[in-house]
Formats: C-alpha cells, sequence, structure tokens
C-alpha cells in the first residue's frame, strides 16, 4: 500500500509538472515577443527541444495513455500553438514546418518511450 501511495503520489508530481510545462509552452509561444534565449536558438530547434521533452514527459505522466493517441493530442497541441500564432494581434507567424517540427520532435520523443519500454519489457 505505501508504494502505492508513493507511486501515486510521483505521478502527481509529473502531472503537475507536465502541466506546468504545457501553460508555460502555450504562454511563451501566444506571446508576442519571445525574450532573446543565450545561444540565440533558432525557431525550429526551440519547437524540436520543447516536444522532444514533452513528449516523453507526457508518456511518463500519463502511462495508461497510447502512444499513439498520446502523438494525436501532442500534434494538436503543437497546431494550436500554431493557430495562436496566426493571431494578427501577436505580430507572430504561424508556419507549416514549425508544426511539421513539433510532429517530428513528438515522434523521436515518444520512439524513445517506445524503446525504453520494450527493453524494460524484455528484460523481465
Amino acid at each position: 500500500m505505501t508504494s502505492q501511495r508513493h507511486d501515486s503520489r510521483w505521478t502527481l508530481v509529473l502531472r503537475m509538472i507536465c502541466i506546468f510545462l504545457f501553460v508555460f509552452t502555450f504562454v511563451m509561444a501566444a506571446t508576442p515577443e519571445l525574450p532573446r534565449l543565450p545561444g540565440g536558438l533558432a525557431d525550429k530547434s526551440l519547437h524540436a527541444i520543447t516536444f522532444t521533452v514533452l513528449s516523453p514527459l507526457a508518456a511518463i505522466a500519463w502511462p495508461k495513455v497510447r502512444l499513439l493517441g498520446l502523438a494525436v493530442l501532442l500534434s494538436g497541441f503543437g497546431g494550436l500553438i500554431e493557430g495562436v500564432q496566426a493571431i494578427p494581434a501577436l505580430h507572430r507567424d504561424a508556419e507549416l514546418l514549425d508544426w511539421l517540427a513539433d510532429v517530428a520532435a513528438i515522434g523521436l520523443g515518444l520512439a524513445i518511450v517506445l524503446l525504453v519500454r520494450m527493453n524494460g519489457a524484455r528484460s523481465q
């Protein structure tokens, strides 16, 4: 029982972190101008890094959600971001290539999760 309680607390913490990161990502995407980051990362790099991190984190936080379903939800989130950036008042640019970078990063992040799960299942 104690182990289950510990696991559920860990899952809750991971979910809270994940939700915070989703909200943070959305807010940053909806701001009129992104703050300048050290190293001057390109926009596509930011998309790739963001979704490569968010994807496995979401898979760990919600382990019962199928990876394909998670990929669809995350891709929709990336599409929502691009839709918001198309709002003229934000002075941002919505780009299909940004969304494609999101989708590629989601695929990479979830492929890593799949490989880890398969390796874990093999070693049991």
